[in-house]
C-alpha cells in the first residue's frame, strides 16, 4: 500500500516537472522577445511613442534593406536607399513590393536594425511587419514605415559613433517560416496582432 503511494506521488511530482517544463517552452519564444523589446538586445527596435520630445541639430543616415526568404516569388525592394534625418525627427519610408507568381502570395514581414547596439534607441511607430500582407498575381503593394532616433543614442558612449543605422526587413511565407530561420527570435516588436 505504502509503495502505491509512493508512485502515485513520484508519478505527480513527474508530471508536473514535465508539465513546467512544457510550458517554459512555449513562455520562453515571447519572454525572450519582452527581453529583446525591453533592452534593444540584438538590434531589437523599440515601439515608441508617436514621436520623440524634440530634435537636436545631429543627424543620422537610416539605410534600406529588404530580403525575401528562399521560394517568396515577391519582387521586394525599399523606394529609397537612405535618408538622413535629425535625431529625434519622425520620418516615414516607403517600401514596394511585387508577387511575380502566378496564384495569391501571402507574406509577412519582421524586421530588425543593425548594429545590433542602437536597437534601444530607434523607435518605429507604424508598420506593416507581422501582418498578413496577400498580393493577387502580378499585384503591387506600397507598405510605408514611420519611425524616429532618440537623441540619446549621441549621449550613450557605447552609440555616441554610430552615424548610420541600417533597417531591414524579411518576407516570409509565415511566421514559423521566420522562426525556422532563426530571424525571428531577433525580430522587432510588432503593432498589432500576430498571425500566422
Amino acid at each position: 500500500m505504502r509503495g502505491g503511494w509512493r508512485n502515485r506521488v513520484l508519478a505527480g511530482g513527474l508530471a508536473a516537472v514535465v508539465a513546467g517544463m512544457v510550458g517554459m517552452s512555449f513562455a520562453a519564444v515571447p519572454l525572450y522577445r519582452m527581453f529583446c523589446a525591453a533592452t534593444g538586445y540584438g538590434g531589437t527596435p523599440q515601439i515608441g511613442p508617436e514621436h520623440s520630445a524634440g530634435t537636436v541639430e545631429r543627424t543620422i543616415t537610416v539605410r534600406f534593406n529588404a530580403d525575401t526568404d528562399t521560394g517568396m516569388p515577391w519582387e521586394f525592394h525599399p523606394e529609397q536607399k537612405q535618408v538622413t534625418l535629425k535625431l529625434g525627427e519622425e520620418q516615414v519610408a516607403f517600401y514596394q513590393a511585387r508577387n511575380e507568381a502566378t496564384t495569391p502570395i501571402t507574406g509577412i514581414a519582421i524586421y530588425n536594425v543593425t548594429p545590433d547596439k542602437v536597437g534601444l534607441y530607434f523607435h518605429k511607430t507604424a508598420c506593416f511587419c507581422f501582418n498578413q500582407q496577400t498580393l493577387a498575381p502580378g499585384q503591387s503593394m506600397q507598405f510605408p514605415v514611420s519611425f524616429w532616433v532618440d537623441p540619446a543614442i549621441a549621449t550613450d558612449p557605447s552609440t555616441a559613433d554610430v552615424t548610420t543605422i541600417t533597417l531591414s526587413y524579411t518576407f516570409f511565407h509565415s511566421l514559423n517560416d521566420a522562426s525556422r530561420s532563426g530571424k525571428l527570435a531577433s525580430a522587432g516588436p510588432h503593432v498589432g496582432p500576430l498571425t500566422q
